[in-house]
């Protein structure tokens, strides 16, 4: 299974973009969405898959943090 990460976007040049993840800056491929600068995005393989909303980036972000913690807990 993959998944894919919600980051936001601080930067771009050319096609390429920084973004924010949990306070980790990565460089991430934009060619196949057309953000602006502070845009929630979708980041998977190192590619910006898709633009989503603050709230939904950050109901993702709480998801997965849940998950971490059940997988702890076993």
């Amino acid at each position: 299974m993959c998944l894919a990460i919600p980051a936001q976007l601080k930067s771009i040049k050319d096609d390429t973009g920084i973004v924010e993840f949990l306070g980790n800056e990565i460089t991430v491929s934009l060619s196949l969405v057309s953000p602006k600068i502070g845009d929630y995005l979708l980041i998977h393989a190192g590619f910006a898959i898709e633009i989503v909303t603050k709230d939904s980036a950050e109901e993702i972000l709480e998801i997965y943090e849940l998950l971490e913690e059940s997988a702890n807990e076993s």
